[in-house]
C-alpha cells in the first residue's frame, strides 16, 4: 500500500525542554525505540484507522478519554548534528518530535466544527457538537508546548513553508517510488527558520497585503514561537515523493524559486517574480490535478 500523500512541517525540541513527568515518559520512549521517521506516515495512518475501528473518540486516545500508552511512545528523534545551522544553533540533543496524533486530531475536529454545516456534523459525529468541542478543547489546552509539533498538508506543500529553509540544504534520497527510503526534506535550526519566516512575512506584506501567503507566514511564525529556541525544524515531502519521478524530484526548484521571489521583492525588482511564480505553478499543478482526479 502506498504511503499517505502527505507532507509535513515538524519541530524537534530538546528533550531537556520538557517538564516532568512528560520528560520521563519521552526518555523511556527513546530507550524503548522511537518511531523511524521513514515509518512515521504509515504509523499515523494505522493509528487513525484503528481509532475508527474501535470507535475511539480521537486517535491516540483510550476509551476513557486519556492518552493511550502507545500514543505517548509515538515520537521521532534526531541528533543536532543532523541539522544544518547558520546564525543559530540547536540542541542539546536528543531532539524529539512527538507525533501528537491525539492533539492534531483534536485541532482538526475544532476546525471541522467551525466550518461544517449542521447536516454534515450530524452525519459525522456520534456525540453532540458541544461535547466534542469541549473534549477537543481540553486536549489542546493540555499541550506541553502550547502547540502540536507537526502540521501536515495533503497532495501539496504550501509555498510559504519553503521560506523557512536554506534552499541549498535539501536532502534527497532516490529509491523506487514505494520504497520508504525515497525521501526529500530540509532541516534548519529553530532560530534560523524563525528569522527567515519573519523576513518573508515583512516582504509579503508589501506585495500581498495581510491575506494569502502573508497569513500563512504569520501563522507559521506564531506556531514556531511556541517551541524552545534550541529546536530544529523540518519540511518533509513525505509520501508526495511517490507522485514525482526521479527527474522531477531532482529538478524541483521550489525552494530556490520562493527565495528568489523574496529577494526580488526586497530589491524592488519585479522582473523575476512572474517567471518564478509560473515555474512554481507549473510544477505543483500536476499534483493538484491528481488530487482532483482522486
Amino acid at each position: 500500500m502506498p504511503r499517505p500523500f502527505v507532507a509535513y512541517l515538524r519541530v524537534y525540541e530538546p528533550l531537556s525542554s520538557f517538564d516532568e513527568p512528560l520528560a520521563d515518559l519521552l526518555r523511556a520512549a527513546i530507550e524503548a525505540g522511537p518511531v523511524d521517521r521513514l515509518d512515521a506516515p504509515v504509523r499515523e495512518r494505522e493509528v487513525w484507522l484503528k481509532s475508527h475501528q474501535i470507535g475511539a473518540a480521537l486517535p491516540g486516545e483510550s476509551r476513557d478519554g486519556r492518552p493511550s500508552p502507545s500514543a505517548l511512545r509515538d515520537l521521532l528523534v534526531i541528533d543536532p548534528a543532523e541539522v544544518p545551522t547558520g546564525e543559530a544553533t540547536c540542541g542539546p540533543g536528543p531532539l524529539v518530535c512527538p507525533l501528537d496524533l491525539r492533539a492534531r486530531s483534536a485541532a482538526a475536529m475544532v476546525g471541522f466544527l467551525a466550518t461544517a454545516g449542521p447536516a454534515l456534523r450530524d452525519a459525522v459525529l456520534t456525540a453532540s457538537p458541544d461535547r466534542v468541542r469541549q473534549q477537543a478543547t481540553r486536549v489542546l489546552a493540555n499541550l506541553p508546548s502550547g502547540a502540536v509539533h507537526v502540521v501536515s498538508t495533503t497532495w501539496t506543500v504550501p509555498l510559504p513553508w519553503f521560506a523557512l529553509f536554506d534552499p541549498a540544504q535539501r536532502h534527497i534520497v532516490l529509491a523506487p517510488r514505494e520504497d520508504p527510503r525515497r525521501q526529500l526534506y530540509w532541516r534548519s535550526s529553530h532560530g534560523d527558520a524563525l528569522r527567515r519566516v519573519e523576513r518573508a512575512h515583512e516582504l509579503a506584506v508589501q506585495t500581498f497585503g495581510e491575506t494569502g501567503p502573508t497569513k500563512v507566514l504569520a501563522d507559521t511564525a506564531r506556531w514556531l514561537e511556541n517551541f524552545d529556541d534550541g529546536s530544529a525544524v523540518e519540511l518533509d515531502y513525505g509520501g508526495l515523493v511517490q507522485l514525482l519521478s526521479d527527474e522531477e524530484l531532482m529538478e524541483d526548484t521550489s525552494a530556490e524559486d520562493v527565495h528568489a521571489i523574496l529577494d526580488a521583492i526586497e530589491a524592488s525588482d519585479p522582473g523575476p517574480v512572474g517567471e518564478r511564480f509560473d515555474r512554481l505553478r507549473a510544477f505543483w499543478s500536476g499534483l493538484a490535478q491528481r488530487e482532483q482526479r482522486n
